[in-house]
């Protein structure tokens, strides 16, 4: 695909007024996907009026349509999981079974989510005075601005959408413009299912202009966010300053803790999946790997024995474990963290290598550094690639007091066979999600999603608890 694709406004595709952007293929950087049409801060704007329209008809839309609609989206992206798979794993760069793994993850979002539409369920309520009804009732809030990152290029930002319009709001969506293919395929299925014009609209382009103008708008009602701490930072004070409703899913410093009596095939399989999995870049990644004394050296060992066995290359090759980095920006900067981890005294236990591939490509060897605490940069910042590094304690509470010792909370996972230390630290681990035995990488859809301190802001994501964001209550009284 090389040809110019559009915006998607008020139920109709238009051309962006700034100059259309190309989408490179990290893993071959011959391979130009497609060039995408960037919006204006007036074409967003002109979005977001049309969404307010939309909205009033689609929150009228009865409830079995909306539900077809929702199960109509699901069906056709698990039926094209294949091919857009592919088209997402050529643009982000994960591999192929990871890409269509997905696609597939995005269809059942909008399958448990049309099922919500139908379990909209309100409260009667006894009152206090005789003679007198009660009822609380959840509605739409309106026009829903929804910015998605460029690590999971659908599911995100299906994950933000589907909810929306299952509880009768109306989208402004605005993907991250390293990823525009996705975005553009999935509001191309969406365009589809007869929508009331307005209901949802794509608004490729920079954050800069797109993306400020949608978060600095009074007429959205609600904005929600997932990426980097510091614009998340600048999302919430741009929505406080209009009162407008705000989610952000931001950095994180997961770790997995490796006790003394821990399976070690476990343990190396949690933190191979947790640390390295899509390259590394994701929220839940464990990027420390809190390890006891007893079993330190032998768990190094076996890492760096399954790092060397990891194929690194092209996405769509057969055979690879872990695909390049999403972007040049990027990449520098994963291995200034690894130079800067060594200048404070790492030791690189695997890793540094060039990588050659059949096609020219973002490629990084997986880094594990040992020999590293909790108070190097490299331990107290986000590092979003195939970095991971090694942190030698005496015991379980040392263990989980480093864990608890950053300013992020999204994930945390505990590797150990005593069901009185997973019981202690459900309860301890100052994060949003608790894995035992399992990488902190790795969610389910139905059930909430989120973290503490700089890691979230505002209500949960996923499962039930979405509609405490996507709607507002009403209560009503009435006396016969």
């Amino acid at each position: 695909m090389s040809q110019s694709h559009a915006l998607y406004i008020g139920g109709e595709w238009v051309k962006g007024e700034q100059s259309a952007q190309p989408n490179q293929n990290p893993s071959d950087l011959s391979d130009i996907i497609g060039h995408y049409d960037q919006a204006s801060a007036s074409q967003v704007k002109q979005a977001i009026e049309d969404a307010r329209q939309g909205q009033k008809a689609w929150a009228e839309t009865g409830l079995e349509t909306r539900y077809s609609v929702l199960m109509a989206i699901g069906n056709e992206l698990i039926a094209r999981k294949d091919e857009l798979g592919e088209l997402l794993s050529r643009e982000e760069g994960k591999p192929l079974a990871e890409g269509k793994g997905e696609v597939y993850r995005s269809g059942q979002f909008f399958h448990y989510y049309a099922a919500e539409v139908l379990r909209q369920i309100d409260d009667r309520v006894a009152s206090v005075r005789p003679g007198v009804e009660i009822e609380t009732r959840r509605e739409p809030l309106g026009v829903v601005g929804v910015i998605s990152p460029w690590n999971f290029p659908m599911a995100t930002a299906v994950w933000k959408i589907a909810p929306a319009l299952a509880f009768g709001n109306a989208v402004v969506f605005k993907p991250a413009n390293l990823v525009p293919a996705s975005a553009w395929a999935l509001t191309e299925i969406i365009s589809r299912q007869g929508l009331p014009a307005g209901t949802f609209n794509l608004v490729t382009g920079s954050g800069r202009e797109a993306g400020e103008a949608l978060i600095t708008s009074p007429q959205v009602q609600a904005v929600t966010f997932t990426g980097s701490l510091e614009v998340g930072r600048r999302v919430a004070a741009a929505t406080a300053a209009n009162l407008v409703k705000c989610q952000l899913e931001m950095g994180s410093k997961n770790a997995l803790i490796v006790l003394d009596d821990a399976d070690l095939d476990v343990a190396v399989d949690a933190a191979f999946a947790g640390a390295y999995s899509g390259s590394g870049q994701k929220c839940t990644a464990s990027s420390r790997l809190i390890v006891t004394d007893a079993v330190h050296d032998e768990f190094v060992a076996r890492l760096t024995a399954k790092l060397a066995e990891a194929k690194v290359g092209p996405a769509l090759a057969d055979g690879t474990v872990i695909g390049p980095i999403a972007s040049e920006s990027q990449l520098a900067a994963n291995r200034r963290w690894v130079d800067v981890a060594l200048k404070e005294g790492a030791t690189l236990a695997f890793g540094g290598e060039d990588v050659s591939a059949a096609s020219e490509g973002y490629y990084m060897q997986p880094v594990l550094l040992a020999d590293t605490t909790n108070d190097m940069a490299i331990n107290r910042d986000e590092v979003f690639g195939p970095v991971a590094c090694v942190i030698r304690v005496p015991d379980y509470e040392t263990a989980l007091t480093t864990l608890n010792d950053t300013n992020y909370g999204l994930t945390a996972g505990l590797v150990t066979r005593s069901l009185h230390w997973a019981t202690d630290f459900k309860a301890r681990a100052e994060t949003g999600c608790v894995m035992v035995n399992l990488a902190t990488a790795g969610t389910d859809y139905h059930v909430p999603f989120g973290g503490r301190k700089d890691s979230s802001f505002g209500p949960r994501e996923q499962g039930r608890y979405a509609r405490e964001f996507y709607t507002i209550v009403k209560t009503c009284y009435t006396k016969a």
